[in-house]
């Protein structure tokens, strides 16, 4: 009974004081010690519902009437059968009061949160996917401000449903996450996280389910829940970043393993577009979809924590030695990314090559091989700020294979290595770099590309140079290795270069170290100096029709490309045309030269002749060639056979091109009657019987007749009728002595030199005026060569302290020592003006001219004796 005032009692039993209510016997439906809940006949003593809800906020949850709105709204969408689905008309009547009144929002995803939730502990299964649809469709409908609250009732729900151990329970948060993550809010949200949603989905793109489709939908979920996380984040700046190293860990990877599994049933089309149905709903393609897009949206800041994921991938699961896979993925990465940030991608790469310096070499090649792909895509042109690094990268690790092949350690000279290393798998990483080289500077502009090859031209260790040569027989293989993997780099990159101005192409700092290369002895590295030659004189494509050599009566069937010499040609050509006949007539000296050295010959001699030559260089061509026949008649070098053969040979093909390219009809008929000659008496002085498998070779040179040779006074006499310089084709071809023979210690270019000079001077005039010979002995010989010795150490001592004092001593310093020598210069230059402006009376006095007036004798400037200093 009631304390006080008249008790009322309801319907379930209980009573209360009508004024004051105060329960005094407990409602048959309530707890021991808990205020009991209404059922429906206790709404006839309560004054009001609000009073009622106010005064006892927990009760009456069994009473449908007493019940908030929003309560029996959400209830009333929910039939009594879950297999009936969502009762529509109570699902609008809710949709309706939450837009009518967005306060309440929050609270019906809290009470909607809480059915889902226990329905999932009792397994009501069909009702979780009503309280799902429900949701769907309120955030479809609904985008105040008050939506935040809402989308955290609903992100907890969709988190419960990913814990769900049920593959259905996961789709289908899965499902209802890609609806939220389309839907564009409103207003920001500050506070929200997705890394558990990130977690979840990645561990679902690894699903390992028994079950062939239930594995492939839960690996479909997982990447469609990733490109809804992206989706949601990458745009927003309120939001989590996703491009965090902690989330790209997780969210690239996982894309990347299921693009690596592709099932054995699959086969993947060759475009999206002819992808059948089937194959678009796989696992793969949809991976393929979502990092692109991933990608796509990756900005300048943000492409590194996109792509080192995917190194890392690679790294731990060893997929760069079947760089089938590595090759596909950054495919994938170089199309998808803006075209500005390709340099980037392959920045990274650069640098994850360096880390992985002493891993395997097929590892290495792996990543190089990825690094000519990406070069090929990046067709922009560039490939960043910093062109010289990446050729520097590469070249270095050129340079580690090398010492890696010869030492057979990964830590050269400091022990040994606990890992095998295979010298042909080091063989095949340096191609692939060379490879590589080549790809990069054909994306390059024509500047770029000059500017690389005379940077790996400068890498080139030469013994005329102040780079280090190692000694002892260790040191010579790795340097004859360098040199020959960097002449290799260049061919490839010549071979891509296209332009039309030979001074361009050819720079006088590139062209003297590339000619120097030309003398050493190693036929291989002469050879490619040759052929690298070739490439820049080529602009025509001619060079293939020159590739063997033969004797053709018809040079029309060459159908060669010949433009007319231009003014730049011509300038080049009276720059550095001696200089490279010089070095044609030395290569063509050199004993161990075979087939191929011959073949590069002729061509370049052809291709100079098309591309290069105005009449003055035809003239100094066929000198050079009729030298080089005398090289072989002579035989003062000890040539072998084949050598001299391969000469008169090379003479005979070259000279009958040429006179066709003239058109004179004395020269041609000339050389006509001579290759007829040479046909029925020594057919092995032509190249059908020379450049063969099998050579047909003739031991009686010494006694051949004169009528088989070319002569310079006959060709001088029948071109000088047609108007070219006959006085010029008479004189003998002689090659220049320059500093470079000088310094050489190659015997044979010091003996070549010392004998043309020789023979020059022994009809000079001034050969009386000379002292008698000094006697040469042994200790004479003993003494020049310690003394050379000496004097190149010296050299190579000063240059060294030079190099020294401009790196580290002061600025004030080095200016005040410039400043001396210009001060030098500058006295020594107005002593030569002041001698060319008032010359010095001649001994016997003034003459006196035919008016009367003194005239002194001047001395002509080209016999003053000039400083050193302002010689060039």
């Amino acid at each position: 009974m009631l304390n006080s005032g008249v008790p009322m009692l309801g319907a379930c039993g209980s009573t209360m004081d009508a004024r004051e209510p105060t329960w005094t016997t407990g409602c048959s439906q309530a707890e021991d010690g808990a205020i009991p809940s209404y059922c429906g006949g206790c709404a006839a003593v309560l004054r009001s519902r609000r009073w009622h809800r106010e005064k006892y906020p927990g009760v009456c949850g069994c009473c449908g009437a007493l019940r908030p709105r929003y309560k029996r709204l959400v209830d009333n969408i929910f039939p009594e059968d879950p297999e009936d689905g969502l009762v529509k008309t109570n699902m609008e009547k809710l949709t309706f009061y939450a837009l009518s009144a967005p306060e309440k929002l929050d609270r019906i995803g809290a009470y909607l949160s809480e059915r889902l939730i226990r329905d999932v502990s009792r397994h009501r299964y069909g009702y979780v996917c009503i309280a799902m649809e429900a949701l769907d469709q309120l955030l479809m409908a609904c985008h105040c401000q008050s939506i935040n609250l809402f989308v955290e009732s609903f992100l907890k729900m969709v988190a419960k449903l990913l814990e769900s151990e049920k593959p259905n329970l996961q789709i289908l948060g899965t499902n209802s996450f890609v609806k939220f993550a389309n839907i564009e809010e409103d207003t920001p949200s500050y506070h929200r996280s997705y890394d558990f949603f990130v977690s979840r989905f990645s561990e679902m793109c690894h699903s390992s389910h028994d079950d062939l489709d239930i594995r492939t939908k839960i690996r479909m979920s997982g990447i469609k829940g990733l490109q809804g996380v992206v989706r949601k984040t990458v745009n927003d700046e309120l939001q989590a970043n996703i491009w965090d190293p902690q989330h790209m860990d997780k969210i690239v990877p996982s894309l990347l393993f299921n693009l690596q599994h592709v099932e054995e049933s699959e086969s993947r089309s060759p475009s999206p577009l002819q992808a059948t149905e089937k194959e678009k709903e796989s696992p793969t393609e949809l991976a393929e979809r979502c990092l692109r897009e991933l990608l796509g949206r990756a900005a300048y800041g943000n492409i590194k924590n996109a792509i080192k994921p995917v190194l890392i991938h690679l790294d731990n699961h060893s997929l760069w030695e079947p760089k089938i896979f590595a090759t596909c993925c950054f495919r994938i990465i170089m199309y998808s990314i803006q075209p500005q940030h390709s340099h980037l991608v392959i920045q990274q790469l650069l640098g994850h090559l360096d880390a992985n310096s002493k891993s395997a070499a097929t590892v290495r090649a792996g990543i190089v091989e990825v690094l000519s792909e990406a070069a090929v895509i990046a067709a922009s042109g560039s490939v960043g700020p910093t062109v010289l690094e990446v050729f520097n990268t590469l070249l270095r690790q050129l340079r580690l294979s090398i010492d890696y092949a010869l030492t057979g350690s990964y830590d050269c000279g400091a022990g040994v290595s606990t890992k095998i290393i295979k010298e042909h798998e080091e063989r095949m990483f340096q191609e692939a770099v060379i490879k590589t080289i080549g790809s990069f500077a054909s994306t390059l502009p024509t500047y770029q590309q000059s500017e690389v090859m005379v940077f790996i031209m400068n890498k080139v260790p030469l013994p005329s140079t102040q780079q280090s040569i190692e000694a002892g027989k260790a040191g010579e293989n790795r340097n004859r290795l360098t040199q020959i993997m960097l002449l290799k780099s260049l061919l490839q990159v010549s071979v891509g270069f296209q332009c039309s101005n030979m001074l361009t192409a050819l720079p006088s700092v590139f062209l003297d170290r590339l000619l120097s290369a030309a003398l050493m002895e190693d036929a291989e590295i002469r050879l490619f100096v040759l052929e690298i030659l070739i490439s820049f004189i080529d602009r025509h494509g001619n060079r293939q029709k020159f590739s063997t050599i033969s004797t053709i009566s018809d040079i029309s069937i060459l159908k060669l490309k010949v433009d007319k010499c231009s003014r730049q040609d011509t300038v080049f050509m009276k720059k550095h045309g001696q200089q490279l006949y010089r070095h044609i007539y030395l290569i063509c000296k050199e004993e161990s030269n075979v087939q191929a050295h011959y073949e590069a010959l002729y061509s370049m001699l052809m291709l100079i002749s098309i591309e290069l030559a105005n009449e003055e260089v035809m003239v100094d061509l066929i000198r050079l060639v009729l030298a080089v026949q005398e090289i072989a008649q002579i035989n003062e070098d000890n040539l072998t056979v084949y050598n001299r053969c391969a000469l008169f040979a090379l003479g005979a093909a070259y000279l009958n091109l040429i006179s066709q390219l003239t058109t004179v009809p004395t020269f041609c008929q000339h050389i006509h009657e001579v290759i007829q000659m040479r046909q029925k008496e020594a057919p092995y002085l032509l190249p059908e019987d020379v450049f063969v498998e099998r050579p047909r070779l003739s031991k009686s040179l010494d006694r051949l007749g004169p009528e088989v040779f070319f002569w310079q006074s006959k060709i001088s006499e029948v071109l000088g009728g047609s108007g070219y310089n006959s006085d010029r084709l008479s004189t003998p071809y002689v090659p220049q002595l320059t500093d470079e023979d000088r310094l050489s210690k190659r015997k044979s270019i010091g003996e070549t030199i010392s004998l043309q000079v020789e023979v020059e001077s022994r009809n000079s005039p001034e050969r009386e005026q000379r002292a008698p010979a000094e006697e040469i002995t042994y200790e004479t010989l003993k003494k020049a060569i310690v003394d050379s010795v000496a004097v190149e150490e010296q050299e190579r001592e000063r240059r060294r302290q030079v190099v020294e004092k401009f790196q580290k001593a002061p600025f004030e310093e080095i200016a005040a020592h410039c400043g001396a020598r210009a001060t030098l210069l500058q006295s020594k230059l107005n002593q030569i003006f002041e001698i060319t402006i008032r010359p010095p009376p001649s001994p016997s006095g003034t003459i006196t001219a035919a008016y009367g007036q003194p005239q002194n004798h001047s001395i002509p400037v080209y016999e003053m004796k000039f400083p050193d200093l302002c010689v060039y």
